[in-house]
């Protein structure tokens, strides 16, 4: 009995072991069972996509950038595909190594080597980044051959930007770069990252930087089938990228490039206007730099070589260069006088060639003849005297509150970025501009030099060319415009871009007509009217000499005792023809001068060209580039005969597969 019992007992054991399992089985089945609907229902189409992500790979297109034209259709910016032969930093291991293999295989210069640590500096070490650009297709060939022994490093085939014109109005086009993370984090905000997927390459400056949205284009994606190795075996599907808008500006390119040959070697700048639309045809700032130098990224000596430069090549004058405006000021104060009641056009004003206030002598240019002046005579021989007197009865708040309007020390609003306001002094602005409050008193003495220009006068000549815009056009104000027209790459339609709404600052008719007048006296028989004699049009204009550098009571101004950075600035403010004005001008030659040696022979001869169709002769365009011209010398070239471009130009790289002083 005991026996059996024991048998029962293993058995009921046994029996218990084996449910123990069977239930342990069951679960294990019951886990994998829940396991495998999990992954075949609930995860069915993320594995599914995960799978398909291992098989294909999403790779961007990036498009065609738009391309810049002027307003005659002159290509000014296009683009090239080449091959470049870059490096992941990350995945190459020693970069120095690296580099001097590949220096067996291909030619890297020292230029190449530094070009490419400087983007090293400025970038993530998982980017891939260009070493050398523009390779041919022997080069190509060579490096394939030996690809295994450089992991992280490979060929591709990219779009580049190119300025066919070099130098050629550089500071409105301005160029393209590498995105930076500042940039990369922008385009991360503004929601635009999936667009600028395999986009390397930003508009940094100019219409490149203001209108990047239009020449960007749209990014395409292609769908390819690669193998386990990661190498593309076909392509499944495409969505083809989108090419940037092409951008039209008004300038007109021929115009510019004359501008800039007539002020040779000098420094300076000039805006010319339509004053009835507000469009941009020339848009000058001297020195000038090559567009094309930034494209590749641009290396340590020739950023070393503009950043550094005396004359500042990079800096925008016409934008952001700011000037006290000189004589050229004095056609607004008169203005000024009759729209506020001050004065009448004929007050009698004596001038005996030095103005007393306060005890200091504030004096006039010595080639001024003096004498009993009205306004008329005031401007057209820009007497000093007459405008000292004229502050003095206005002060500084009035005269701030006429200017403003008309655009001076105010934000144009033209449609690049970067502009600067510059200083229309008042009270208001000394007392937040200094700190110290013994230097926030404004007084009656200040007041004085800011009649003829001088003082804390400082204006861009882009304001100023604004100014007498208005002025030409009865007091309606136009804001500048620089591009006229987008036109898509796809359909080549084209869309004008509308021009901003007027302003009427509601001059009287009789007040503009009083100082148009005088500025057209000053070409017949005033400051300008040798470099205007012949001229087969009627203008207006305004000459004006302004400080560079300020001058104790004692001294006296003597050009050939001062260093050439010292000496006055050579304005002309200008618009023609002087009864229905389609052009308006402001310029500025730095350190050159009185304003009809230097600054108003180039009036002269860019409206030839825009009104009669007249270029000026070889000789005659060394002339102006030095200072030594003043009406044309010799006979004008037709400007439709006149081979573009005129001069050597760069060639487009080839696709691989005391008292202040103002006087006229």
């Amino acid at each position: 009995m005991t026996e059996l019992r024991n048998v029962e007992a293993d058995l009921a054991r046994f029996r218990t072991r084996v449910l123990a399992i069977s239930l342990v089985v069951v679960l294990c089945f019951a886990l994998l069972l829940a396991r495998l609907v999990y992954l075949q229902v609930w995860r069915h189409e993320d594995l599914r996509a995960q799978a398909e992500s291992n098989r294909t790979s999403i790779v961007p297109i990036v498009p065609n950038r738009g391309l810049i034209l002027d307003r005659n259709g002159v290509v000014l910016a296009s683009n090239y595909s080449a091959y470049t032969l870059e490096i992941i930093p990350s995945k190459s291991g020693n970069i120095e190594q690296t580099l001097d293999e590949l220096s067996t295989v291909l030619d890297i210069t020292a230029r190449d080597r530094r070009r490419f640590k400087k983007l090293m500096d400025e970038s993530k070490s998982f980017e891939s980044l260009p070493v050398r650009t523009r390779l041919t297709d022997t080069e190509v060939a060579r490096f394939a051959a030996s690809r295994f022994r450089f992991p992280g490093v490979e060929i591709k085939a990219r779009l580049f930007r190119n300025y066919p014109y070099g130098e050629l109005a550089s500071h409105v086009i301005g160029y393209i770069g590498r995105i930076n993370q500042s940039e990369k984090a922008k385009i991360e905000d503004d929601d635009n990252q999936a667009n600028y997927r395999g986009t390397e390459y930003i508009g940094k400056l100019g219409v490149e930087q203001s209108f990047e949205s239009q020449l960007h284009g749209m990014t395409g994606v292609e769908h390819i089938e690669t193998s386990a190795g990661g190498r593309a075996v076909r392509k499944l599907a495409s969505n083809p990228a989108t090419p940037g808008n092409v951008v039209v500006l008004s300038i007109d390119i021929k115009l510019q490039k004359l501008i800039e040959d007539m002020f040779g070697e000098r420094r300076g700048a000039l805006v010319a206007l339509d004053p009835k639309t507000g469009e941009v045809l020339a848009f000058v700032s001297k020195p000038t730099f090559d567009s094309n130098l930034f494209v590749e990224g641009i290396d340590q000596e020739n950023w070393q070589m503009l950043n550094e430069s005396p004359d500042k090549p990079l800096l925008n004058r016409a934008l952001r260069g700011t000037y006290p405006p000189g004589s050229t000021y004095k056609p607004f104060m008169a203005l000024a006088a009759l729209q506020t009641g001050t004065r009448s056009a004929t007050t009698l004003v004596n001038d005996p060639g030095f103005f007393m206030f306060g005890g200091h002598r504030f004096g006039s240019p010595e080639n001024e003849r003096g004498g009993i002046m009205d306004m008329n005579r005031a401007i057209v021989e820009s007497s000093n005297a007459y405008f000292y007197s004229l502050a003095n009865e206005l002060g500084v708040d009035t005269m701030h509150d006429f200017m403003a309007p008309l655009g001076f020390g105010q934000i144009t609003g033209i449609d690049i970025q970067g502009e600067v306001r510059g200083v229309l002094p008042s009270q208001a602005w000394k007392r937040k501009y200094y700190k110290r409050v013994d230097q926030q008193k404004w007084y009656a003495g200040e007041t004085i030099s800011l009649g003829i220009g001088q003082g804390y006068n400082s204006f861009t000549m882009l304001q100023l060319a604004q100014a007498v815009a208005t002025l030409s056009n009865n007091g309606v104000k136009r804001k500048p415009q620089l591009v006229i027209a987008t036109q898509d790459a796809n359909t080549h339609l084209r869309t004008v871009l509308p021009a901003p709404p007027p302003e009427d600052l509601g001059f009287k008719a009789e007040n503009v007509a009083i100082i148009r007048k005088a500025m057209v006296g000053v070409t017949q028989g005033g400051t300008s009217t040798r470099v205007f004699a012949g001229a087969g049009y009627v203008s207006g204009g305004k000459t004006g000499t302004a400080q560079a550098v300020s001058l104790g009571r004692q001294e006296k101004y003597n050009a050939a005792r001062m260093e050439e950075r010292q000496r006055d600035h050579s304005l002309y403010i200008a618009f023609a023809p002087a009864d229905d004005p389609k052009i308006a001008l402001a310029v500025i030659v730095e350190n050159a001068g009185f304003g009809s040696a230097s600054a108003a022979p180039i009036a002269r001869r860019a409206f030839d060209y825009w009104l009669l169709g007249q270029y000026p002769n070889e000789a005659d365009l060394v002339a102006v580039s030095k200072g030594q011209a003043a009406a044309p010398l010799g006979k004008s070239l037709v400007a439709s005969e006149v081979p573009w471009p005129r001069g050597p130009m760069p060639a487009a790289p080839q696709p691989a597969a005391s008292a202040p002083k103002s006087g006229g």
